[in-house]
């Protein structure tokens, strides 16, 4: 059985202490990019697997996109979640951070968003939302580019695994997963003015740009997000 390492469990563990300012302005682009590529796939039942603090989910249920379940492996994370108001949420749950607490095929869509670089066993939490939802949604910062500094250093923030949209693709096709759509996308000009004051539209246009005009060269010099819808494989 794969559990947490209690480092980075004792890291989250009281990571959360409300809806911060920067989660709030990022579950917009989050939620909008779980719509874009999954709106057109059964999506009535949906479980999110690693919540944080709940911002996504909200943003979920305010556009009345399925029924939600939750799974998080900090404490603070669920208590903020099941105090919140947030109206199609089912039920939020603690887990160990790998082995999924519900049945085999329960969902139609398990949705992954900004966490498969903070888990030291990937491949397992894939399995596990691959055995429990037919259909899986992704999203990881594309941080494997040319800024990326040649040694780890440990951050509270907690990534531990850094993706360009290649190692992320194979990551996923290593787990049996079948890739429907990939795509890099920037963040908002929202995200921008939050992080950088007065130069944030300069470097918004600057990297809109560079990703429409080019996109191999924008994402080896520049941060962005992936996004990745899969299916479970049939040869599963």
């Amino acid at each position: 059985m794969f559990i947490v390492d209690e480092k980075l469990k004792a890291n989250y563990d009281n990571y959360y202490d409300g809806e911060s300012e920067w989660r709030k302005i990022t579950s917009v682009c989050k939620a909008a990019n779980i719509l874009h590529l999954c709106s057109a796939i059964p999506h009535e039942k949906i479980l999110d697997i690693g919540s944080g603090e709940g911002s996504v989910l909200k943003r979920l249920s305010d556009a009345g996109f399925g029924s939600l379940f939750s799974l998080e492996i900090s404490e603070s994370g669920v208590d903020i979640i099941n105090n919140r108001y947030i109206a199609s949420l089912k039920e939020c749950k603690i887990f160990d951070g790998y082995n999924i607490p519900y049945n085999d095929n329960q969902f139609d869509l398990a949705v992954i968003s900004h966490v498969l670089e903070h888990v030291e066993f990937p491949r397992m939490l894939l399995k596990e939302a691959a055995r429990v939802a037919k259909y899986v949604f992704i999203e990881v910062p594309l941080e494997d580019n040319n800024r990326l500094p040649k040694d780890y250093k440990w951050e509270r923030l907690g990534h531990i695994n850094f993706y360009s949209l290649k190692t992320i693709r194979r990551l996923l096709q290593t787990t049996n997963l079948e890739i429907l759509v990939q795509e890099a996308v920037n963040n908002s000009l929202a995200v921008y003015k939050y992080q950088h004051g007065k130069t944030a539209i300069m470097k918004f246009l600057i990297k809109k740009i560079m990703l429409r005009m080019f996109p191999s060269l924008a994402t080896r010099l520049f941060t962005y997000n992936g996004i990745i819808l899969c299916r479970r494989s049939t040869d599963l």
